[in-house]
């Protein structure tokens, strides 16, 4: 069996994601996984997947949509290629919502102080 060439190496912060990810749907799951391997494999990102957000120091968002469900897991990069996972949500609105990327720029800044 041929060995998956990857780009990326994605790393969960604490548990923030881990919790989100408990709480799903075995079809959102499964998406969310396939998603998270396209991110690491793939040498360019589509912005489908994975796109800036405006105004922030280098935090992303990875969009992940299962059926009429969108769901959306902040994440940033540390050297370059390490993907760090944070907080996800159940995106219900057109816009992200403040509060949710005041969270994921705290959980952030907290990656960046650890010792």
């Amino acid at each position: 069996m041929k060995q998956k060439q990857t780009n990326r190496t994605i790393v969960f912060y604490k548990d923030y994601f881990q919790d989100f990810f408990a709480g799903l749907r075995d079809k959102v799951k499964d998406k969310i996984v396939w998603t998270l391997e396209l991110i690491e494999e793939l040498p360019t990102i589509p912005e489908t997947y994975l796109k800036h957000i405006e105004n922030t120091d280098g935090l992303y968002e990875i969009r992940v949509q299962q059926g009429g469900d969108i769901f959306r897991i902040f994440c940033f990069f540390d050297q370059g290629r390490l993907v760090v996972l944070m907080n996800g949500f159940q995106k219900k609105t057109q816009k992200t919502p403040k509060r949710e990327i005041d969270k994921a720029l705290k959980i952030k800044l907290d990656y960046e102080n650890r010792n």
